[in-house]
């Protein structure tokens, strides 16, 4: 049996990874495995430090983080015969949740040193990896100004909400032209949502997923052309769903190109803003 690589994101969630670390190394030891830990602070650091271990042989890849690490892991492993291992350190953990993965430290831990398998959908964008979604529009926006806001001092939530009032202030729509199959849909609006697989919409599990297996992409337009609308459409979808709500499109496709008249997009990639060049 190989080692395991455990490679933590020293930026995800409440920190303290140094002592994470230390536990976890104290739980694979116990379970007779050899791991070998590394911190990482976030960026380029972290997906070296990941492709170190791939190229050193690790048996599996375990990555400690939120869905951004996790999808740093993801895009390193895609066609190569190497498990991922997940230990959800970050704040919403969303891939973890969908899979049921525990989100305490041991027993994340414990998942991995049972060994049980199962594949998932990945989604492609450009040649950039996604296991969560991929977004267009308001959310990249305001994920970019959440994070100046932190900076500033503000916390997480505080900055989220803030940075969503100020998005929203502003003129967020965007014209779009989506093709599939030939078929072709232009809309006005604020944003185009990609999920890999199909989203809840409705009640409280919202933002989860039934099945990560489906071999699907699941595409959300919403046809709101007033800032005065969204919050209310927003409401009507967590109540009612997407089915209920006219305003929202679901296209459920293989694959589908999406224009806009800019050349180059901020898309939201698991939670990770990144430019992309349009289509």
């Amino acid at each position: 049996m190989g080692w395991l690589a455990v490679v933590l994101n020293d930026t995800s969630g409440s920190g303290d990874s140094a002592t994470k670390a230390k536990q976890l190394g104290e739980i694979f030891t116990a379970a007779g495995r050899e791991s070998r830990i590394v911190l990482a602070r976030g960026g380029d650091e972290l997906r070296m430090a990941m492709k170190r271990a791939v190229e050193d042989g690790c048996d599996s890849l375990v990555a400690g983080g939120g869905d951004g690490t996790i999808n740093t892991a993801a895009s390193l492993l895609v066609g190569r015969d190497i498990p991922l291992g997940v230990i959800p350190l970050g704040t919403l953990n969303h891939f973890a949740k969908d899979l049921e993965i525990p989100l305490g430290l041991e027993e994340a831990a414990q998942v991995v040193l049972g060994g049980a398998l199962c594949r998932v959908d990945v989604g492609d964008v450009n040649g950039r990896v996604f296991l969560n979604n991929s977004s267009l529009g308001v959310y990249p926006a305001i994920v970019r100004l959440r994070e100046r806001y932190q900076a500033s001092g503000l916390g997480k939530w505080v900055a989220a909400l803030w940075a969503s009032l100020t998005v929203l202030r502003r003129n967020p729509f965007m014209a779009v032209r989506i093709t599939v199959d030939e078929q072709v849909t232009v809309r006005r609006t604020p944003f185009v949502f990609v999920g890999n697989n199909e989203y809840r919409m409705a009640g409280l599990q919202a933002g989860s997923r039934d099945s990560l297996v489906g071999r699907h992409l699941a595409v959300y337009v919403l046809n709101a052309e007033r800032r005065t609308g969204l919050l209310r459409l927003g409401w009507q979808i967590l109540l009612k769903g997407v089915d209920e709500v006219k305003e929202l499109d679901l296209l459920t496709v293989d694959s589908a190109t999406i224009e806009t008249r800019r050349p180059w997009l901020q898309s939201a990639l698991d939670g990770e803003v990144v430019p992309l060049q349009a289509p």
